[in-house]
């Protein structure tokens, strides 16, 4: 149906700055919201940023004025700008979509991929 894939994790010093990308591709009639999850060992998965068709965005706190969501619908792409990278951001970030496969008859689902491990550590 609809595949999600994400890249740009990796390793990074405290203070620096990743760039995700998320790819949908698949059987996609259109794409609502776009978001970015993230869980770090030892705790359950956490909101980061959402975005929907349209542009409108929401935050985690804890990422206000450090990450930015962008997304070009035309690619079904969805980035995640990531700068001032705190240690508390190391997680294995996770792309979500919000998507109606095939047609408009079909209900919408929810696709995850299967994320990027991101380390923030010097």
């Amino acid at each position: 149906q609809v595949q999600l894939v994400e890249s740009g994790g990796g390793l990074v010093q405290p203070g620096g700055s990743l760039r995700l990308s998320c790819v949908a591709s698949g059987s996609i009639f259109s794409i609502n919201v776009m978001g970015w999850y993230r869980q770090a060992p030892g705790k359950e998965r956490e909101l980061v940023a959402t975005i929907s068709s349209g542009g409108d965005i929401n935050y985690a706190d804890s990422v206000k004025g450090r990450f930015t969501i962008s997304r070009d619908n035309a690619k079904n792409t969805a980035y995640l700008q990531m700068n001032s990278l705190k240690p508390e951001d190391t997680a294995v970030y996770s792309c979500n979509a919000r998507a109606r496969p095939y047609n408009t008859f079909n209900p919408v689902l929810n696709y995850w991929g299967q994320g990027t491990q991101v380390t923030v550590s010097s």
